[in-house]
């Protein structure tokens, strides 16, 4: 597995999480002040310095559990709160959105450029707040310091892994099934027609050489498919064209989104639920965990009274029959972390772990259920 995944899939579920968040709010008519306050809120969240410090350390992906942790915490930065179900729904939209982008990546390398349109979208949000805006040109700069010295090689591994992270979740989206990208059983449809990769040559003609480099012959075949020359490649600066539209807002134009487990991801994740052995390095994962977690420092809102509820289903009662019909194998508990035990000898992680409260962190109060105060019986969860 690459170390410097992680980053990647954090930027890139983190804009699409934006997208979604700013289409509700917009659908439910949130005034414009709330709005804003939960947008800003969240980014100052996702572009914490200390935060981000533990995000870019070398590091293994978390498990899904693990990470959909770090993003039910995030979406709770502000005043906003949103029930188990809709936390549900925006995951699987999030991650549906992501998968489908790595998937049609016209290089490896592209995956970058997919980071910087959600980026430069994130950007876009916090443009009068300087403060905020600093913190997000700074993960730019750390973007492009990390990532663009990296081989082809490296960028496919870090596409591989991707593409394992995601390979069993098989989420329906009616918006991808409308656009006929996606099957009737959550798998997404390929496509064999548009421009090739930039830097490589349209399928169709095999050319033989003689031993001395000289051109003997040319062959042309049918390529099954309708191709066209590569486009010029995307800017990999801070400021550019990216001009590949991966990772741009797809939720621009208001259609209403739904998403549905299929009968293939339901069987599978009942077999991997029951194939699955522990993990041996849980230990491990709940301290970066738990490290990570340290850096969100997210603020409790003030006033009790200016929270607020969003919906992403089209009423209260879709949204309670979702949460009643979702297999338990793709509903994701928050796990609650403590630190009670040897606080005395590891004060630094005491520390983190009383920073990571209940309020804080769940979608709703019958959310999450203790795990205990031992570690190990905790990541059990996982």
């Amino acid at each position: 597995m690459s170390s410097r995944t992680l980053p990647l899939l954090f930027i890139n579920l983190g804009g699409e999480m934006l997208y979604i968040l700013d289409q509700r709010l917009r659908a439910q008519n949130i005034p414009a002040d709330k709005a804003k306050k939960v947008m800003n809120d969240i980014i100052t969240t996702m572009f914490n310095k200390t935060f981000l410090e533990e995000l870019f350390k070398p590091q293994e992906l978390y498990s899904k559990k693990a990470l959909r942790t770090v993003f039910d915490r995030l979406a709770h930065a502000s005043i906003m709160r949103l029930n188990q179900a809709s936390m549900d729904k925006l995951y699987d939209l999030m991650t549906m959105a992501f998968k489908y982008q790595v998937l049609l990546c016209p290089r490896p390398k592209d995956i970058l450029l997919v980071s910087f349109n959600h980026m430069d979208a994130i950007k876009d949000f916090v443009k009068d707040t300087p403060s905020i805006l600093s913190q997000v040109e700074e993960t730019y700069r750390q973007l492009i310091e990390m990532y663009t010295p990296l081989s082809s090689g490296e960028f496919q591994l870090i596409r591989q892994t991707l593409l394992i992270f995601f390979q069993d979740m098989h989420i329906r989206v009616s918006i991808f099934l409308k656009d006929k990208v996606q099957n009737s059983n959550g798998r997404f449809v390929l496509p064999i027609s548009g421009p090739v990769p930039h830097g490589t040559h349209i399928p169709g003609l095999i050319r033989m050489f003689s031993c001395n480099g000289e051109e003997v012959k040319r062959l042309q075949f049918r390529n099954g498919g309708n191709y066209t020359s590569a486009l010029r490649e995307g800017s990999f600066e801070m400021f550019g064209e990216r001009v590949i539209k991966l990772g741009t807002n797809m939720y621009s134009v208001s259609r209403p989104v739904e998403t549905h487990m299929s009968g293939t991801s339901k069987n599978s994740a009942q077999q991997n639920s029951v194939n699955t052995a522990p993990n041996p390095l849980a230990k491990e994962e709940l301290n970066m965990l738990a490290r990570l977690m340290g850096g969100l420092e997210v603020q409790k809102p003030g006033n009790a009274d200016g929270g607020f509820r969003v919906n992403l289903f089209a009423t209260d009662e879709e949204e309670e029959e979702a949460l009643i019909s979702r297999p338990d194998e793709f509903s994701y508990d928050v796990i609650k972390i403590q630190a009670t035990m040897n606080q005395q000898a590891n004060a630094e992680l005491a520390k983190i772990m009383g920073d990571f409260t209940e309020e804080a962190g769940k979608p709703c109060p019958s959310s999450a259920s203790s795990k205990g105060d031992d570690l190990l019986a905790m990541m059990d969860g996982l």
